[in-house]
């Protein structure tokens, strides 16, 4: 009778977890839907522990080290939680996902004794839950080390596709070798299975360039749904294989998505160059040897521009999340709308260090989710809006994407920025992008260059607006 009460409490999980992520596609309504997927995957938890037997009617047992494990991970991930700015959500997803992929590794690790003497198909399953979990834990390992900034060039070894290629073709022979052959004693090919995943793991994304971090990410997530619902037909467990499947799917929608957002196949993402390397920073000289003029402005003259124009974009991007100037931006935009001037904001699919990264931010400061246009609506309205500010964004507003063929970023879709009557840049300096490319919109007769720190840039804007 209590598998009856397991498989409704399954039941139950699942549809909280499909709310939640039906939910987790709007910011207004992301923080409920997170809620309910945690409750769902909080019951699923209980029920297990109280209702699950097995074939012999005993129920799971180890409770003490259980609750132990459950206090330590509950008190970490509170804190870590509680504690992370928002500059570092995106090392935080790259960690959740890592450690997915790690308990799918332990987990191929621990099984694959007893399903050697099984059928062919639960041996399959171990063993691809072992190669999957692993390559994800180390591949979100160096993702962790380059959005943290533990690991600022990109390594990109002689031949490194090939070798990438043999690795992975290794992989896929030493798997089938491993069904197909009744070796006696497989533990050593299984522990040189295990390094073989993480060694590829570790070189499929240390060439990636910053540029592409967002797709990677999305990617890393889908990997460790799909390794959470290995580990789920392992132990015959619903609950782990539909929110396994529902993580790899919607992880894998995000990954083409975010694709599509930046015009690239996900070929060219994996085995392409774009965002390693560029230019030296932000020169001012041009190949051809010319002088570029850089116009700068200040706060005053910034603020008057904005407080008697009919429409301004505003163009967030990670330096506003360095700066943890969103409050800030939303006050001043709330200074504009009482005088009378129309704001949005334009948000760009990879604007950030993680899909999604400007909505969220964004949504941290309470501001109206219709002020946030997608890319493809505002661009039109570019040419017909009198003032852009652009706020620690760059790469997303090269025109390079459009003008420039030899550019690595030369057909991503951008936010047209130049078409507008004038724009405003927040700036530290003169620095390239995440992805290493000069942006020539600094230079641009309609551009002004505002530097310093974005939060002091932007409270700065708006005391000069109290002034007016």
């Amino acid at each position: 009778m209590t598998g009856h009460y397991l498989e409704i409490a399954y039941l139950i999980a699942v549809v909280l977890f499909m709310m939640g992520l039906k939910k987790l596609g709007h910011p207004q309504t992301a923080r409920t839907g997170n809620m309910q997927a945690g409750i769902g995957m909080g019951i699923a938890i209980i029920a297990t522990l109280l209702l699950y037997k097995n074939s012999d009617g005993a129920g799971i047992g180890n409770y003490a080290w259980i609750a132990g494990g459950i206090l330590i991970g509950c008190i970490v991930g509170w804190f870590a939680a509680k504690k992370v700015a928002m500059t570092a959500m995106p090392q935080m997803v790259s960690l959740f996902n890592g450690m997915g992929g790690a308990c799918s590794a332990f987990i191929g690790l621990v099984e694959f004794g007893p399903a050697m003497s099984g059928s062919l198909l639960p041996y399959a399953t171990v063993l691809s839950c072992l190669v999957v979990g692993t390559l994800t834990f180390s591949g979100s390992m160096i993702a962790f080390a380059k959005l943290n900034g533990n690991l600022n060039k990109d390594i990109r070894l002689p031949f490194y596709n090939i070798l990438n290629t043999l690795i992975m073709i290794t992989l896929a022979g030493l798997t089938v070798c491993l069904l197909l052959h009744n070796i006696e004693d497989a533990r050593m090919w299984i522990y040189i299975l295990f390094g073989l995943s993480l060694v590829y793991g570790i070189l499929f994304v240390i060439p990636i360039g910053g540029a592409d971090m967002p797709v990677v990410i999305s990617l890393l997530n889908s990997l460790s749904g799909i390794a959470a619902a290995l580990a789920g037909f392992i132990y015959g467990n619903n609950v782990m294989i539909i929110g396994g499947i529902l993580v790899g799917a919607s992880g894998t929608i995000l990954t083409i998505a975010m694709c599509e957002g930046m015009n690239r196949p996900l070929t060219n993402v994996i085995f392409g160059a774009f965002g390693a390397g560029g230019g030296d920073g932000g020169g001012a000289a041009g190949t051809d040897g010319a002088t570029k003029i850089v116009r700068e402005t200040n706060a005053s003259d910034a603020a008057v521009m904005m407080n008697y124009s009919q429409s301004v974009v505003m163009v967030p991007g990670y330096g506003l999340a360095v700066a943890q100037a969103q409050h800030i931006m939303a006050e001043f935009q709330h200074m504009l709308e009482a005088n009378g001037v129309d704001v949005k904001y334009a948000i760009h699919p990879v604007a950030g260090r993680m899909p999604g990264h400007m909505n969220v931010l964004l949504a941290e400061a309470n501001v109206e989710y219709d002020k946030l246009v997608e890319m493809d609506d505002i661009n039109p309205k570019f040419p017909t809006t009198d003032v852009v500010l652009i706020v620690g964004a760059n790469d997303v507003v090269n025109p390079a994407a459009n003008t420039d063929p030899d550019s690595p970023i030369y057909g991503m879709p951008i936010l047209e920025v130049e078409q507008a009557a004038k724009i405003i840049i927040v700036k530290r300096s003169m620095s390239a992008g995440y992805a290493g490319i000069d942006n020539e919109l600094f230079f641009h007769e309609k551009t002004s260059m505002l530097f310093g720190d974005a939060k002091k840039v932007i409270t700065d804007l708006v005391s000069e607006l109290k002034n007016m």
